[in-house]
């Protein structure tokens, strides 16, 4: 398959352009217009709250007016714990089968083995549940989750890749992987059929300093060509593109790395 018809755009991306149902209706003509074929919808301002502008039905017919598939979600834990019957109607109007926490609460869980080994447990029934509906469940890294809390030899990660199950799937986070100063191709070769979806965004280090930032892809010294075969190899059928903060304009990042995908 090409890789055109891998990519997607994580609306996360473009918060500030969705908070009304117009401008989330602008939002996703332009995502189509660029050529991505789906989205994952996270931080969508009109179908947040108690009351939202924007339904689930009423956002799968703005998908279905662009083209558009939802590739996945982010959802909140308290909602999938609590809230598990209409958390899985959401995604069954959708017509997405993959939802996502975008990390792991600190409370009650904490950044310590012990609680993690505690939420792989309490995701069990979840995952189980949600599985008998044809929905996978996954969690999305940041860097943390790559330091080892007591300095002993395991870290955060290390309990949701060895400990987690084969059901519990890593949305891998590549730019945080490679932040906390880890090898994402070896990461990738330990979650291999268990990353469907992963995020993308570039690391660009900031001129005269240590510091980086998050760049487009293709923009910065990620290692995509070795990277991408990787990421194959492993299995991912999605290739998120997410960008949490963006130097220009969140569109043209959008449309840049858009461009440097389609070349693999």
């Amino acid at each position: 398959m090409k890789m055109n018809k891998k990519l997607a755009v994580q609306m996360y991306t473009l918060r500030d352009f969705t908070k009304t149902a117009k401008e989330f209706a602008d939002t996703l003509k332009k995502v189509a217009d660029m050529g991505y074929p789906a989205v994952q919808l996270s931080a969508v301002g009109c179908m947040s709250g108690d009351a939202p502008e924007v339904s689930a039905a009423e956002a799968k017919a703005m998908l279905d007016d662009n083209g558009l598939k939802c590739i996945a979600t982010h959802r909140s834990w308290d909602s999938l714990l609590n809230k598990l019957d209409e958390e899985i109607a959401f995604h069954k109007t959708l017509d997405c089968d993959f939802a996502a926490i975008g990390g792991i609460p600190a409370e009650p869980y904490g950044r310590t083995l012990e609680g993690y080994r505690q939420w792989v447990a309490d995701t069990r029934p979840i995952i189980a549940k949600l599985k008998k509906s044809g929905i996978r469940f996954g969690h999305h890294n940041h860097s943390h989750e790559f330091f080892r809390p007591d300095g002993g030899k395991l870290t955060l990660e290390d309990i949701l890749i060895d400990e987690g199950g084969a059901d519990l799937m890593m949305e891998l986070d590549l730019y945080w992987i490679a932040h906390a100063g880890v090898n994402p191709e070896r990461i990738l070769e330990r979650c291999k059929n268990r990353v469907p979806v992963i995020h993308l965004k570039d690391k660009e280090m900031m001129v005269g300093s240590n510091d980086s930032r998050i760049a487009a892809i293709g923009e910065g010294g990620m290692d995509w060509p070795h990277i991408i075969p990787a990421c194959e190899k492993a299995g991912v059928r999605w290739y998120t593109i997410e960008q949490d903060t963006c130097a220009r304009d969140p569109f043209d990042c959008l449309r840049s790395s858009y461009e440097y995908l389609t070349g693999f």
